[in-house]
């Protein structure tokens, strides 16, 4: 049930205060990097919702995995684009944010006015677990509505293969680029859109032809608007401001694998360049960024709060996520008019089955990241069966994890 709301609003449709509150509770409990967040997302428009297919989530992934910026909140925003058109991208990627936001910045006042604090080691170490489960769910369910083949199965373990012995950036590219291969070769001659249901291959065809239109103007007017409003109420160097700006959109498009590709060019930028952080202060803001909810790059806030203030830490947000998103967006709606090429559709069917494969190997990272006992087990066991037997919404298995942890590890 994916449509351009822009055009046309429907009773059975989510309101855009409905999708608000639904992105404000996921980036509040998305624990873990991008692959967690993007499977809490898949948890509730795609099992929960229905509001996107396995195919629309799959596609996003996809997308977003060879687009500059940071993956997860790419993603939210083609997810909000698909349901609601510009304004449940703009409603949908800013709620998103808003939790990490908020939390980074209280973080950041303290650690700036107290010092340094101790990490809660105990809580993230009875969230990891929850967080590989979430992941492996979400492999689990996408594997078995996907990879219903000999050929698909393949792929989707090739790519755990790839990723687990040889990992990177590099890796991610080749396995998207040699799944898509895999798939044109396989499938061409096969209709891909038989499986589909007709509400999805109708609503896919629906055109976009308005949002195409206004897209590029309407973000950058939102972007300026949203400067131009917060500008009197804080007294800083605009100059700076400015220069936050200008570095942190440029150091986004340049972003391409994720968040941990771009720490190494932030700390080019920040520590080394600019010297405007400590390298002891950028390790921290790295640290921040992990033990929060949201995406990794919301370092970023830390960084720039500790240049200009709340202003500073408002532009370097808007700075790293906002022109990612407007480039995915503009991919988006082309994506929609290329996908009705038969080979396209072949290509897509291929990279999907790598996709799965891929979150299937984020699992295992975020498995071993944590400390391997008795209690990390069982909590993973626990978590596995609340996702997949009693249907629990995420929401609930992530803080709950984290409370027994900080019970447990104590």
């Amino acid at each position: 049930m994916n449509v351009n709301a822009d055009e046309c609003v429907d009773e059975n449709y989510p309101s855009l205060w409905g999708l608000f509150w639904t992105f404000l509770k996921i980036g509040s409990t998305a624990f873990g990097g991008f692959m967690a967040l993007i499977s809490v997302v898949q948890n509730y428009l795609v099992d929960r919702e229905k509001l996107l297919s396995d195919e629309d989530m799959l596609d996003g992934i996809s997308l977003a995995t060879i687009l500059p910026g940071p993956v997860a909140v790419n993603v939210v925003a083609y997810a909000g684009y698909k349901i609601r058109g510009i304004s449940g991208a703009i409603v949908c990627a800013t709620a998103v944010i808003l939790p990490s936001f908020f939390l980074i910045l209280f973080l950041s006042y303290a650690y700036f006015t107290w010092g340094d604090m101790p990490a809660v080691n105990n809580v993230f170490q009875g969230v990891l677990p929850a967080v590989a489960a979430v992941i492996a769910s979400t492999a689990f369910k996408m594997a078995k509505k996907t990879l219903t083949g000999v050929s698909e199965k393949m792929i989707g373990v090739m790519a755990i293969v790839v990723l687990i012995v040889i990992g990177g950036f590099y890796s991610t590219l080749a396995i998207i680029l040699c799944a898509g291969l895999i798939g044109f070769l396989l499938y061409k001659n096969v209709d891909a859109s038989a499986a589909e249901p007709v509400e999805q291959k109708n609503n896919s065809e629906e055109s976009k032809a308005s949002s195409k239109k206004f897209l590029i103007p309407l973000f950058i007017l939102v972007f300026l608007v949203a400067l131009v409003a917060i500008l009197p109420l804080v007294n800083t160097d605009t100059f700076l401001v400015g220069k936050l700006l200008a570095t942190f959109s440029g150091m986004s498009v340049l972003l391409f694998g994720g968040g941990f590709v771009f720490i190494p060019l932030m700390q080019e930028s920040v520590v080394e360049t600019y010297q405007w952080v400590t390298h002891q202060e950028f390790i921290d803001a790295i640290a921040m960024g992990q033990i929060t909810p949201g995406p990794i790059l919301i370092s970023a806030t830390f960084i720039g709060y500790k240049v200009a203030g709340v202003l500073g830490a408002a532009t370097a947000t808007i700075g790293i996520f906002t022109p990612p998103a407007m480039i995915m967006l503009v991919c988006t709606h082309y994506l929609q008019s290329l996908k009705k090429s038969q080979n396209l559709k072949a290509v897509l069917k291929g990279v999907r089955c790598g996709v799965i494969g891929m979150i299937a190997a984020a699992a295992y990272f975020v498995a071993i990241s944590t400390e391997l006992n008795v209690i990390s087990g069982v909590l993973f066991v626990l978590a596995m069966i609340a996702l997949l037997k009693f249907k629990l919404e995420v929401v609930w298995v992530i803080p709950v994890s984290g409370i027994i942890g900080l019970v447990a590890f104590a």
